[in-house]
């Protein structure tokens, strides 16, 4: 039976905790832009996040990454980190107060302890980094995210800047009305940042810095350099340039030196980021692909399975939602189906994520089919993946390998290992990974040989989490990691 006391030693503790968060909460900002750390925990990111779900985050690491470490230690291991003169860095809080808590007693502090970890991170002339410029070559719904996120990351260390938007028109009423979308979005909610229209330098100001935007009807027609803008990697989410040739016509354009597509490309590499892009070679490769939304998604997991299963063969099934390549009520399309109205219909059609896997993981090769069916919700996907194994297995020998990999690995920042029960797609949107393992929805055959995995994605912003990690890998503008 409770009792008043509990009550009230619950209650204090609580708000100890939350008194903590607040302040984990505080240095994370200061590591961020004084210094360009950024902190993260078990991978989470921890920027722009209410005190509430910094404390649900480490609930999570007690019931799935099975560190049980608390707020309280997190937050004073963020106090010493903010005291320390380190270089711009990727950091996991999370990893560190977990070794703390484990190898503590070896050390007369925690500052003697971080110095023991973080010896390689210590600032020296070298550690400079020069940001690269970032031109967006169109301003859909990718586009958007992505800037959003490469301002939300602007600061000391920032590997990648935002100073170009191209359209193919600019008037003031154009610039008001992309400054909106900027700012208000239905699926993802309002941008936590300021948006102001210069509509006499035909530039928006974005959290305070200045993004030009440039009308231009082909890309070889921009001067970048006119601008202030060098070495540029362009960013094309027009989806109208896909393959080599016309990709590389960003190439002609004055200032422009690398080019990223935010689609399957053809006779370009085709990337998804934490499995591939190793053997690049970033000096001769000029242009690359992201590849798509639903390659993201699925090759993680696919990789995993593959390497530690083998995949003798499988069917992949995705419920994606609707896209504006559909038509809002029946009209004409030059695909089958999709010209029905995407608000009410579930529309089965095509999707060459199967072939589009083989690129990322040769093995896979002529063993897997693909199909999709678009359903009416407007963000927030699924991947039904069923696959027949090399190698016995069993639904927690499989979850558990699934597991390890999105806590330990090159994988981490694609697999998320969610435990809910109850996980619908709406809980998925605004997850960093591309790629949500349902582990409560796996189902293995009696005789182990085949398993059928969901994995739930944010056709949007995981896929967009993905395009900004390649396009630092490829601008060779990487952070030391601590992970």
């Amino acid at each position: 039976m409770e009792t008043a006391l509990d009550y009230e030693k619950e209650l204090k503790s609580h708000i100890e905790q939350e008194r903590a968060a607040v302040t984990l909460s505080s240095k994370v900002g200061e590591l961020l832009y004084d210094k360009g750390i950024e902190l993260v925990l078990f991978r989470n990111q921890l920027v722009d996040i209410t005190i509430s779900e910094i404390l649900h985050l480490h609930e999570y690491s007690k019931n799935v990454v099975n560190k049980p470490i608390d707020i309280i230690t997190s937050s004073t291991m963020a106090v010493e980190l903010r005291a320390m003169d380190l270089a711009p860095a990727k950091i996991d809080l999370g990893k560190l107060s977990y070794e703390w808590l484990y190898e503590g007693h070896n050390f007369e502090t925690k500052r003697e302890f971080l110095d023991s970890k973080l010896s390689q991170f210590m600032v020296e002339e070298a550690d400079v980094m020069e940001p690269r410029d970032v031109v967006l070559y169109g301003f859909g719904r990718i586009g958007r995210l992505a800037a959003r996120e490469l301002i939300k990351q602007a600061g000391r260390g920032q590997q990648l800047r935002l100073r170009a938007i191209v359209t193919r028109s600019n008037s003031e009423a154009d610039l008001i009305k992309r400054a909106a979308l900027l700012k208000n979005d239905s699926v993802h909610g309002a941008f936590k940042g300021t948006v102001q229209v210069d509509a006499e330098n035909s530039a928006i100001i974005i959290n305070g810095q200045v993004v030009k935007m440039i009308c231009a009807k082909n890309p070889e027609d921009v001067d970048y350099t006119a601008f202030g803008i060098n070495n540029a990697l362009i960013i094309d989410n027009t989806g109208a340039f896909t393959d080599k040739e016309a990709l590389s016509r960003h190439l002609q354009a004055n200032g422009a030196s690398r080019v990223l597509l935010t689609a399957p490309g053809k006779e370009i590499p085709n990337i998804v980021y934490g499995i591939n892009q190793g053997p690049l070679d970033l000096d001769e490769q000029k242009i690359y692909s992201a590849a798509s939304c639903t390659t993201n998604a699925i090759a993680p997991v696919l990789k995993v399975i593959e390497d530690n299963f083998g995949v003798v063969k499988g069917h992949i099934e995705t419920v994606h939602a609707y896209t504006n390549d559909q038509n809002l009520l029946d009209n004409m399309h030059k695909k089958p189906r999709r010209g029905r109205s995407a608000a009410i219909n579930m529309v089965i059609t095509s999707t060459g994520a199967g072939n589009a896997v083989t690129k990322v993981i040769p093995s896979l090769k002529d063993k897997l089919t693909a199909n999709a069916v678009r359903v009416p919700t407007p963000n927030g996907s699924l991947a039904i993946l069923n696959l027949e194994l090399g190698k016995k297995t069993s639904v927690e020998e499989l979850n558990e390998t699934v597991k390890l990999a999105a806590l330990d690995g090159p994988l981490v920042n694609q697999i998320y290992y969610a435990l809910d029960p109850e996980l619908v797609s709406n809980d998925i949107i605004g997850n960093v990974c591309c790629s949500v393992f349902d582990s409560n929805a796996t189902i293995v055959s009696k005789d182990g040989k085949s398993a059928v995995i969901y994995a739930w994605y944010d056709n949007e912003f995981g896929y967009t989490k993905q395009v900004i990690r390649l396009a630092k890998y490829i601008t060779k503008v990487r952070r030391a990691i601590y992970y």
